[in-house]
């Protein structure tokens, strides 16, 4: 259970303020907005993978949650509904920019020296590998991976966010971490060298 996960009190919390901001009570937007910012962020981020352009999606998300807020069901929870709309948000950037840009903005980065590499703990060097392998499935795998993995959304959550079955879910998910432990195989042996070490 993540952090963000509401409890039943908290949750009769979160329907009352999203009533009072459906009224047109901004200061109750407030609380909701502080209390999903941080997984709104982490998700566009998990998308895009550069902090300014998550910081941009998160503000639209909210911007846009609160212009159509009286569409949204509470008795619902808040949280998957920001994700999908974030998730729309950064697919569309990220498809908007393109792969040019994107390859671009890489080769201009200045790769890290030896120095750097050996400062850096084994643990960070394998989460960043792990997150450039994830970053190697399409979009559609990179999302459901985020969600369950990342962000520790749980089965029920995902499916609301991504408007799919909860059943849907379980397979597309099988089927992305095949499609990751191929990858990892094939283009990041020192993860699985890590695993059986």
């Amino acid at each position: 259970m993540t952090k963000d996960h509401l409890s039943g009190e908290a949750r009769l919390d979160e329907i009352t303020l999203i009533r009072q901001a459906v009224n047109g009570d901004a200061a109750s937007w407030e609380p909701l907005m502080l209390s999903h910012q941080q997984a709104v962020f982490r998700f566009a981020y998990l998308i895009l993978g550069d902090p300014d352009e998550a910081e941009d999606v998160a503000q639209e998300t909210f911007l846009r949650a609160w212009n159509h807020l009286n569409r949204f069901d509470s008795s619902r929870p808040l949280r998957p509904w920001l994700l999908s709309i974030a998730s729309n948000l950064a697919s569309n950037r990220r498809r908007s920019a393109g792969r040019h840009l994107a390859a671009l903005t890489r080769a201009f980065r200045d790769e890290p020296g030896e120095a750097e590499i050996e400062e850096r703990s084994a643990e960070r060097i394998e989460s960043d590998s792990l997150w450039q392998a994830v970053k190697n499935l399409d979009l559609a795998d990179q999302q459901i991976i985020y969600l369950r993995y990342f962000l520790e959304l749980p089965v029920e959550e995902t499916a609301q966010v991504l408007s799919v079955a909860e059943g849907t879910v379980k397979s597309r998910l099988s089927r992305a971490l095949e499609k990751l432990r191929k990858v990892i195989q094939q283009d990041f042996p020192l993860l699985v060298e890590g695993r059986n070490a």
